[in-house]
């Protein structure tokens, strides 16, 4: 062996001959290195959620819907799962948002409502709110906002995981929740609606100040013009046979909102019109769709929930706002195609929940339905412990379809949790519309059908969640006295939603097989050769690749 400067020597000859010898392998066995931009992906992901869309609208209009339209063509040209359903309680906005996009459910993500009383925190907190996040775009306090109360990634973040970071994703909505929590942790920025100003905004959580583009079209002040238009029909009165109305006529003046009341675009059609405006203002001036690497754009449309939440989804006001929304989505299809490619891009259409109709429209037609007091019933409940167990303020809220009872009172008192809660469910159980009520710990003991004890379980955060579940008898729906909707329950009308998907890879067909909302994460992520998010509860819908 030999020693010294004779021993580097030798070892200089040995890497030598090593590096000659690894590469004369290399190429005798013809190993390449994979090139990640290799992999099959299409330009564009666009995600579309239409916040309470009930999922028999696809054929409620559909006689009405434009050949030209979107539904038609989504549901004629794309792929439909016919029986798709939320599976998780309460199917509320937040929830619904996080799920599709998450493919997580409550008990994972955290998101146990659009809002909740955190008992870690001992205080209220709302889905999307970040008081250490400031607004990007106006001065008021509607951007301390982020995606930090969400616990688990979505599919934008796993797809800028896979992709070093080289795709963008951005989320738009007028809803603050219905941007932030679709677009995930690392989004390159998500947009939504100040109605205090009427501008596009974002959070410092994403940037610091609003691109040019952005600025422009806040400067148009286009709510305005839209105020000057009104809403009109988009077909004679007459027409509008699938809508029940007392009105003779149909007419909104909005003059006198110009400059003063930005927050009722909200309810009217052009809030969709908006909307698809930034989407199309995004893609242009971001530069999605451009490379090989797939860029992923989170689109939801609040307004038919406003809509659903004022008008009630029988009513001519919703039944125009999704004719007028066919006509902007068939558009947006046309653009898509000419400026992504057809087949370049990938779409899905989903929604985040349903909505019951007005109870005051199914006792018109003999179906039993009401109105369950949820303030009063919070009210004498607090009255009735306090009578028994002389403590204030033993029920902190009543929310989510829950009662949130104040634990450090009942363990500094060594209030027994059965004891309470067998007050509380004692009076719960003589309230009008309450068809149940459990305690959450005590499920496996009540008579109730397997499927909605795994939605109650599916929707249950220790942290964030009330120690008693309320069911609601089937069309009885949560406040609202005096006329709108609500959703939130385990029923049909409420967890029945569209799932289309369209585009890039996507064969005409449709299954009527179960599906849940949390396999929509799974499938996109297949589809993408991406790894599914971290708290993916779903399984990737196989009828798309047969």
């Amino acid at each position: 062996m030999p020693t010294g400067r004779g021993m580097r020597k030798w070892f200089l000859h040995l890497a030598t001959f090593l590096i000659s010898s690894f590469v004369q392998s290399q190429t005798a066995i013809n190993i390449t290195t994979p090139d990640p931009a290799k992999v099959n992906r299409p330009k564009l992901v666009i995600g579309l959620v239409v916040d309470q869309m009930r999922w028999d609208y696809l054929y409620r209009y559909y006689d009405r819907y434009a050949d030209d339209g979107g539904f038609k063509r989504l549901l004629n040209k794309g792929f439909s799962c016919e029986n798709t359903f939320v599976n998780y309680l309460p199917s509320v906005t937040a929830c619904g948002h996080t799920a599709i996009f998450t493919g997580s459910v409550p008990a994972v993500s955290g998101i146990t409502g659009n809002d909740w009383w955190d008992y870690k925190r001992g205080d209220a907190l709302y889905c999307s709110g970040d008081d250490s996040a400031a607004t990007v775009g106006s001065i008021t306090a509607s951007g301390q906002m982020s995606p930090r109360n969400m616990l688990v990634h979505t599919i934008g973040d796993e797809l800028k995981i896979a992709t070093n970071s080289r795709s963008k994703v951005f989320g738009i909505a007028l809803k603050d929740r219905g941007a932030i929590l679709p677009a995930g942790h690392s989004a390159n920025a998500a947009y939504w609606y100040d109605d205090k100003t009427g501008d596009w905004i974002s959070s410092t959580y994403y940037l610091n100040v609003l691109p040019q583009w952005v600025i422009n079209i806040n400067n148009r002040k286009v709510v305005d013009s839209c105020y000057k238009l009104g809403w009109k029909l988009l077909y004679p009165f007459e027409t509008y046979t699938q809508s029940y109305t007392e009105k003779k006529t149909f007419e909104y003046d909005l003059s006198d909102k110009i400059g003063k009341n930005y927050g009722f675009l909200r309810i009217i059609p052009q809030g969709n019109g908006l909307t698809i405006a930034m989407a199309e203002s995004l893609i242009e001036n971001e530069k999605l769709g451009v490379d090989e690497d797939a860029d992923l754009l989170t689109v939801s449309f609040s307004t038919p929930d406003y809509a659903g939440h004022t008008f009630g989804p029988n009513s001519i006001e919703e039944e125009d706002i999704f004719l007028r929304l066919d006509k902007d989505l068939g558009a947006f299809l046309d653009y898509l195609d000419n400026k992504i490619g057809k087949n370049q891009y990938l779409l899905f259409l989903t929604a985040d929940h349903g909505g019951a109709a007005v109870p005051s429209f199914m006792k018109m037609n003999q179906i039993p339905a009401g109105n369950v007091e949820v303030e009063r019933i919070n009210n004498e409940l607090n009255t009735i412990l306090a009578a028994k167990y002389k403590i204030d303020n033993l029920i902190i809220a009543t929310a989510n379809y829950q009662v949130y009872l104040n634990r450090d009172s009942m363990s500094k008192y060594q209030l027994s949790l059965d004891a309470v809660g067998k007050t509380c469910i004692d009076y719960l159980l003589q309230q009008p519309g309450i068809e149940n009520a459990f305690l959450q710990k005590d499920i496996d003991k009540i008579a109730l059908p397997a499927k909605i004890k795994e939605m109650v379980r599916n929707g249950y955060y220790e942290s964030r969640s009330g120690d008693i579940q309320l069911i609601f008898q089937p069309q009885w729906i949560e406040g609202l006295m005096h006329g709108g909707t609500t959703h939130g329950v385990y029923n049909p009308y409420d967890t029945h939603i569209p799932l289309l998907f369209y585009g890039w890879n996507i064969k005409p067909g449709k299954t009527n097989r179960e599906i849940n909302i949390t396999d929509i994460a799974p499938t996109i992520s297949s589809m993408l050769n991406i790894q599914m998010p971290d708290g993916n509860a779903g399984t990737a819908i196989s009828e798309l690749w047969k």
